[in-house]
């Protein structure tokens, strides 16, 4: 099995590769790339998109690479290969941004608006940084292992609010409920970082890697 992680100038990717190619190690997952080569995509068994930054600058990024986008769309919507969008990467699979005072289109691979962070408490400091516990909108096997209350790490400003609240796997209390993970079909976002959140983010990878939508 191959796993590609999309360089288009955006993310850790040090950080991704790394947590992704222990958990592959440790479950014969198979190898973990990192790639901008529409080729090497053709052939990804499993796609993941991370991303930091802001949205409109990150999806500029992944269209204009020649032959980038194109590689994933294939690989992903029509041959239905697992996706996991990471962040930024995961606010992209929305259809609007509107970040940097301008709507700005997504991928629309999960219906819905990222919007800004609101809360009327001052205690609640934007951007939403640091460790945050899941609450599950529904059992799934991606998060086989992992409890209700379990913390990850989040640092974001803005989070998709999906137009089908099916799509929503969980979520964390921010102020409001802020969407942590979507799901649609072979398509999964996170909210938080699993390559940053310790134990419970490598047992979601080892899910994510282990999937078969």
């Amino acid at each position: 099995m191959r796993t590609i992680i999309i360089d288009y100038n955006t993310g850790n990717l040090h950080s991704v590769k790394k947590s992704f190619q222990l958990v592959a190690s440790e479950f014969n997952a198979g190898e973990v790339i990192v790639s901008d080569r529409p080729e090497e995509i053709a052939k990804a068994d499993r796609v993941v998109l991370p991303g930091v930054g802001s949205f409109d600058t990150c999806r500029n990024e992944l269209l204009s690479k020649l032959g980038l986008f194109d590689a994933v769309y294939h690989r992903v919507i029509k041959e239905s290969y697992p996706l996991l969008g990471i962040c930024v990467g995961h606010q992209l699979l929305a259809t609007t941004g509107s970040e940097n005072n301008c709507k700005t289109p997504g991928l629309n691979w999960v219906p819905g608006d990222v919007v800004q962070i609101s809360t009327s408490n001052p205690s609640l400091k934007i951007p939403h940084m640091g460790w945050n516990s899941l609450q599950f909108d529904y059992s799934h096997s991606l998060i086989d292992g992992i409890s209700a209350n379990t913390h990850m790490y989040f640092v974001h400003s803005y989070h998709l609010i999906p137009a089908d609240y099916r799509h929503r796997l969980s979520h964390v209390q921010y102020g409001s409920e802020i969407t942590a993970a979507v799901v649609n079909g072979n398509i999964v976002g996170t909210q938080f970082h699993p390559e940053k959140s310790q134990g419970p983010g490598l047992t979601f990878i080892r899910n994510f890697l282990l999937w078969k939508p």
